[in-house]
């Protein structure tokens, strides 16, 4: 499946296209120039076969090694359509591809499935705690980002924890973080992002602040 996919990018570039997206991502990734529109109309019949097969982390990550950006792209459309099937132990093959080929728009793409992986076992969120304080940012960012989707279940012990564990980060992409993952849980919780800032606003990058009062 992976040769039968890097085909379709090979056959599909652009190289006019494959510059502009390199400019926008600061020329960190090689690209062949398919847009997502386009990519996903030419693998849609590829993952359809694929359905009722079973996650299968070598063709994962056969396309995350890639150097085509575009491949790790369709290694995440493959994800998500077999997410259901996701283990608890698979949170080792999640941090791999957080750590590899890194950059916010893969990186923010996992984070659900490492929240996913939370509710099966909350014994993970020792592992969660532990990278909140990596050397990492991008295991960092996924720490503070994973209850995104939580809404009224989040937890607001593990999020303060590993807020706090954040900050003073000099890192725009922490800070970032941290300021949408408290805006997107005062519009749940608004009495407790209000108190989290009184305590800790002090602390604070002021552009966590900023995003996290957008919406009190």
């Amino acid at each position: 499946m992976v040769e039968r996919i890097i085909r379709l990018i090979q056959d599909n570039a652009d190289e006019a296209q494959a510059k502009k997206m390199a400019d926008y991502m600061q020329n960190r990734f090689v690209f062949a120039g398919v847009e997502k529109p386009r990519l996903k109309e030419l693998i849609k019949p590829v993952l359809k076969e694929t359905a009722k097969e079973e996650l299968n982390w070598d063709t994962i990550m056969g396309l995350w090694r890639h150097e085509y950006r575009e491949a790790q792209y369709v290694a995440l459309e493959y994800l998500k359509r077999h997410q259901k099937q996701l283990k608890v132990s698979d949170i080792n093959n999640l941090k791999i591809m957080i750590i590899e080929k890194s950059w916010w728009e893969t990186v923010d793409s996992i984070d659900a499935y490492v929240g996913e992986l939370v509710k099966k076992d909350a014994s993970i969120k020792e592992v969660i705690l532990n990278w909140a304080d990596s050397d990492n940012i991008w295991l960092r960012r996924v720490a503070i980002d994973y209850q995104q989707k939580y809404k009224q279940d989040t937890d607001t012990d593990m999020l303060e924890k590993v807020i706090i564990k954040n900050l003073g980060s000099e890192e725009y992409f922490i800070n970032k973080s941290i300021g949408w993952s408290l805006s997107d849980y005062s519009k749940i919780n608004p009495v407790w992002v209000r108190d989290f800032l009184k305590q800790y606003g002090d602390r604070m990058n002021p552009l966590s602040v900023k995003i996290a009062s957008r919406y009190l």
